[in-house]
């Protein structure tokens, strides 16, 4: 249990004294479930602490990046070592070209790839570059999909967006939007008459192969090969948002994992080992309307950072170690299992959900099956919050959102697994009580 949050609270009213909302990204302000966060001073493989000395088992992970656990001594290491000889220098580093070669020898439909710092940027540029190689404006994407906060696509946005009910951000002019054509997740029926209204307009279709950001939806058989699919027969590019899924579910990404390979994908979160980065990356004809080579502008004098391409090379070699993704199968299927038994102990049986990618996971208070986003919006976020406040007296920190990913990380032991499964007890009960 914990002791007091006394240092955190204190923190976090200072924060919001300067900071918008005390936060830099809006769901870490617990407004989806309440309270005030926990201020994290150190972590260390699969726990956080906070400034009163709580530690919890973490399943935020830093929204994903953290799949070797926190401060991993080996990337730790190389982030040391590199940034010793300098943070940056707007000029080309051997770092770049050593951690491309890594993710285009592991993602097959990569050739060439352009990093960013962050999966906004990536997002974003990878829009631009499908729409000048096709020259076409309209992009598919999927209600509750979230891409990042350009105002292309922060419209029916999930994550962040959805946990403070702002599907669509004003400040967004309605003509940015005006080439965003939406469709639910899972539905290919849906894509098929978005192709037939606007025939010949449309320059791809961006999607999270595995929806991350309205908890974890997976795709449903076939759905992904039809949307490659259908995008051959009508020239467009689909366009793989695996942010999350890079590297997470596979160590190829979720293409690799469902054998459906998108003609522009876009990575973040792994390849940086938990510092900043985005990228993205196709085929060399694609890649190649990029400036310098093209004519699609794309810079940033921060991009490809030493110390970020430093840490990720070395979190792609240790995660080509051998059992590293079996392990994490393991010890996630044996957390959905425990947590669907605790549930069901509970007296929540039929009443919860719970929805499983490799080490991704999300628990919906609804009977499911959740398949898109309407489904998840319809799950009971009075119950998830108090499940979640439960959890996290217990000493376990799941993301404050209902719509939001629990990611397990190759540190996370079993005795972990047993002592959240064993909270889990408690917590459901307490959600029965709201429900």
């Amino acid at each position: 249990m914990t002791k007091g949050m006394d240092k955190s609270e204190a923190a976090f009213h200072r924060a919001c004294r300067v900071l918008v909302g005390g936060v830099n990204s809006p769901v870490r302000a617990f407004r989806a479930v309440g309270g005030t966060p926990p201020v994290i001073a150190r972590a260390a493989g699969a726990h956080v602490t906070d400034l009163d000395d709580n530690t919890y088992i973490d399943y935020v992970g830093s929204y994903g990046p953290a799949i070797l656990g926190h401060a991993h001594e080996t990337v730790v290491t190389a982030i040391t070592k590199t940034v010793r000889h300098g943070t940056g220098f707007g000029a080309p580093t051997e770092l770049e070209t050593l951690l491309a070669e890594a993710i285009v020898a592991a993602v097959e439909s990569i050739e060439k790839i352009r990093f960013v710092s962050s999966g906004t940027e990536a997002v974003m540029s990878a829009v631009r570059l499908v729409r000048a190689a096709t020259g076409r404006d309209k992009i598919v994407k999927c209600i509750g999909g979230y891409h990042g906060h350009s105002d292309a696509l922060l419209v029916s946005a999930g994550s962040g967006a959805a946990t403070l009910g702002v599907p669509s951000s004003p400040g967004v002019p309605a003509g940015a939007t005006a080439d965003t054509v939406l469709v639910p997740y899972n539905n290919l029926a849906a894509a098929r008459a978005a192709f037939r209204k606007h025939p010949g307009r449309i320059a791809g279709v961006l999607i999270e192969p595995v929806a991350g950001n309205m908890g974890v939806v997976p795709p449903a058989e076939g759905y992904l090969a039809g949307l490659r699919k259908l995008c051959d027969t009508n020239g467009a590019l689909l366009i793989f948002d695996e942010v999350m899924t890079g590297f997470r579910v596979a160590y190829g990404g979720a293409q690799a994992l469902y054998g459906v390979a998108p003609h522009v994908t876009v990575l973040g979160k792994i390849i940086g080992g938990g510092m900043p980065v985005g990228a993205f990356g196709a085929s060399a004809d694609i890649m190649a309307h990029l400036a310098p080579e093209g004519p699609v502008y794309q810079a940033g004098t921060l991009s490809g950072s030493p110390a970020a391409m430093a840490a990720g090379l070395a979190t792609l070699q240790l995660l080509q170690q051998g059992g590293v993704y079996e392990e994490l199968e393991r010890r996630s299927a044996d957390l959905a299992d425990g947590l669907a038994k605790a549930a069901g102990a509970a007296g929540l049986g039929g009443k919860v959900c719970l929805n499983r990618v490799g080490s991704m996971l999300a628990c919906f208070f609804a009977p499911g099956p959740v398949t898109d986003y309407a489904d998840a919006a319809g799950a009971d976020a009075k119950a998830f919050a108090a499940y979640f406040h439960k959890m996290l007296a217990g000493g376990v920190y799941l993301p404050p959102s209902p719509y939001e990913a629990m990611f397990v990380s190759a540190a996370h032991g079993d005795g972990d697994i047993t002592r959240t499964v064993e909270a889990s007890a408690e917590a459901f009960a307490a959600a029965a009580e709201a429900l």
